[in-house]
């Protein structure tokens, strides 16, 4: 599989290379060049927040003429500004209505960016990987089931066109996710994972989200169509992404799923309301726009349905998903996670309230009060220490803290750089995991099964 793509970089340490029917490469130049389209998510610019040897500092952005494109240059300028380690990239700007046709007629890269309106995005990854383009987007791929289709043929058009589609799952590489995966896999200490009820899971995750933040030190404007669930995708499709992901990547580490390991139970979704001076603070605009009036409630407040939670069993282990957006979040806090994985033994549990200053917190506590871990503790932090050098553990009255030095916690922003490295590893290997293609389509199924199954009286 990717013999091309192998060829490709071969070829680049001796001579040039064209990409596709757009300019080509000097002697030596980075293998990869991106092209950004309809950049709307500001995570299409985090992608950005950091330079790679192996991806062109000469960037082409795709997009017709708008806020969205404004804010999202402006936030490539701000990392080329920045003080510490400024990046260098040297953007082209193509403005078109038609930035899709654009971008493939013209072929400026071989590495399609997308982080944007969700509506059109399973149609750009389909197209782009049907013109032989790599495709590394961000969450969601798709945002209906009427698009689960096109995803499938996106990822055999990718493999018989010798190309990479990836999503960007950054929550893989959150420190205290990475070791309670870690701390799950050591049976002396976890024992073996409970199955768990539709009443008290055995797997949980919970996401709290906020419209009004900050982002790189400044407030996020959120584009209007942010608040469309036809655009953005309801909440039960859109950040369950990451949720659905870490379920299988920690209780199956490595494994192929299939979807007939899934079984949904239940699903349902519910609004937040917001008011126009709460709209105005997250987008800058002083009135509704009318793309919004089919969520406005007599009373001019917008209900979005941007909650979801769904309870559904992974080869036999009950799974509870739920994510929630507020509108802003208490002072000194930011955006929350909650995940608990049942073992035998003990519970692994990440807490970010505010007991925890608000930053995830990793736990080991015991499922009776009788059990005596210590041994097991100990014994388990000292094989992370051969990874991850500096991580010790300090009683609770419930278990254990585990830890953690201030060097493994990257912060969301930063994860999009080792996702970004993790992906081009791949490209250079000509290939994903085994598991990676089977386990998305797994994931975005389940996903959308949910939605389907949160229509259902």
């Amino acid at each position: 599989m990717m013999t091309s793509l192998r060829n490709t970089m071969a070829s680049l340490t001796v001579g040039l290379v064209a990409l596709g029917s757009g300019p080509l490469l000097a002697e030596k130049e980075a293998p990869f060049r991106i092209m950004t389209l309809d950049p709307g998510h500001f995570h299409a610019a985090l992608v950005q927040k950091s330079m790679y040897p192996e991806i062109s500092p000469e960037v082409h952005v795709y997009a017709p003429a708008s806020p969205d494109l404004d804010l999202h240059l402006a936030r490539i300028e701000g990392f080329n500004q920045r003080s510490e380690n400024p990046t260098q990239w040297k953007t082209t700007v193509h403005k078109s209505q038609d930035s899709l046709a654009s971008m493939l007629k013209e072929k400026s890269g071989n590495l399609v960016v997308l982080a944007g309106d969700n509506s059109k995005k399973t149609d750009n990854i389909l197209a782009s990987v049907r013109a032989g383009l790599n495709v590394l987007a961000d969450k969601p791929m798709v945002i209906t089931p009427d698009g689960m289709q096109k995803l499938r043929e996106a990822f055999q058009l990718a493999e018989k066109n010798n190309v990479l589609l990836y999503d960007i799952m950054t929550e893989r590489h959150e420190i205290t996710t990475m070791l309670q995966r870690e701390l799950s896999q050591i049976p002396e200490l976890y024992g073996k994972q409970e199955a768990g009820t539709p009443e008290k899971p055995a797997v949980t995750k919970e996401s709290v989200h906020h419209y009004f933040k900050y982002v790189s030190g400044k407030a996020l404007k959120r584009p209007p169509w942010f608040f469309d669930v036809k655009a953005e995708g309801e909440g039960i499709v859109d950040v369950t992404t990451h949720l659905v992901d870490l379920i299988q990547w920690e209780c199956f580490p490595n494994q192929t799923l299939k979807q007939e390991q899934v079984n949904m139970l239940k699903a349902r979704t519910w609004p937040t309301a917001l008011s126009l001076a709460q709209f105005s603070k997250a987008t800058g605009l002083d009135s509704f726009p009318a793309s919004l009036n089919p969520y406005l409630t007599d009373k001019k407040v917008l209900e979005v349905d941007c909650n979801g939670e769904m309870i559904y069993t992974l080869n036999g282990v009950h799974c509870k998903v739920s994510v929630i957006w507020n509108f802003e979040a208490p002072k000194g806090a930011k955006d929350t996670h909650y995940s608990l994985m049942q073992g035998s033994q003990c519970a692994l549990v990440i807490r970010q309230g505010a007991e925890q200053g608000y930053k995830p917190s990793l736990y080991i506590e015991p499922t009776s009060k009788e059990q005596n871990l210590q041994s097991q503790v100990d014994a388990a932090i000292a094989k992370l220490q051969g990874q991850w050098p500096g991580v010790s553990s300090k009683k609770t009255n419930t278990g254990w803290q585990v830890i953690i030095p201030d060097q493994y916690k990257i912060g969301h922003e930063g994860h999009f750089a080792q996702v970004t490295q993790k992906y081009l590893k791949y490209l250079q290997d000509g290939k994903l995991p085994e598991w990676e293609v089977p386990n998305m389509l797994v994931k975005y199924q389940t996903i959308m099964d949910a939605y389907t199954m949160s229509r259902k009286k």
